[in-house]
């Protein structure tokens, strides 16, 4: 087992995952571009079905001319703490293999966006910033106004920032920042056939 950032493994991964986690709280300070773009080419090395590569990333920096508008593409509580984040990204999907006129869905475009978030959250860590990934999102507002193309899903948001203390946060999001734990993995991990249903 590993012990990390008030986590503990069952077998002995690397720490690296466990000191990922996704605080809240953020300085606001300026991120260079080169440094988001960084943790964008890590999430773009994710492995894809068949290598096509279905992530694509709509980002704004702070103090930049979209700033304001994908801050405003958060749902309200989300907004509340994401305003202080360094970068804000939207992560869509292309659901279509192929090209779009032979109308050949793709199975595993979310699930490929989701490994891409993955690599992404963890070139974060070591790059010393934090990425906060948010279902909280105007799905439909971000579609329209950032002008994604039909066959294209807005799957989630990110904020990526470096931490500050959880004071800056109201009450309840403070109750809430620390790293989360996880549930036993013999609740998740099944030789064989599913069990439970929960």
């Amino acid at each position: 087992m590993t012990k990390a950032n008030s986590r503990e493994s069952e077998y002995p991964i690397d720490p690296m995952f466990l000191d990922r986690w996704s605080p809240r709280a953020f300085t606001g300070e300026i991120i260079e571009e080169a440094q988001l773009l960084t943790l964008l080419d890590a999430a773009h090395w994710a492995p894809s079905s068949a290598n096509m590569q279905p992530w694509r990333f709509l980002y704004a920096l702070k103090g930049s001319e979209h700033w304001e508008e994908f801050v405003s593409l958060l749902v309200e509580a989300n907004q509340e703490w994401a305003k202080n984040a360094s970068a804000l990204i939207f992560v869509v999907s292309r659901s279509f293999n192929g090209a779009r006129s032979e109308g050949r869905s793709s199975y595993t475009h979310s699930f490929d966006a989701g490994t891409a978030w993955g690599h992404l959250a963890m070139q974060a860590r070591i790059s010393g910033f934090y990425a906060h990934g948010m279902g909280g999102i105007k799905h439909d507002e971000i579609k329209e106004k950032l002008e994604v193309p039909d066959g294209y899903r807005v799957e989630a948001g990110i904020a990526v920032g470096r931490i500050a203390d959880k004071s800056i946060l109201s009450e309840r999001n403070r109750e809430r920042e620390f790293p989360s734990q996880r549930k036993p993995l013999s609740e998740v991990a099944f030789n064989g056939h599913f069990i439970g249903n929960d």
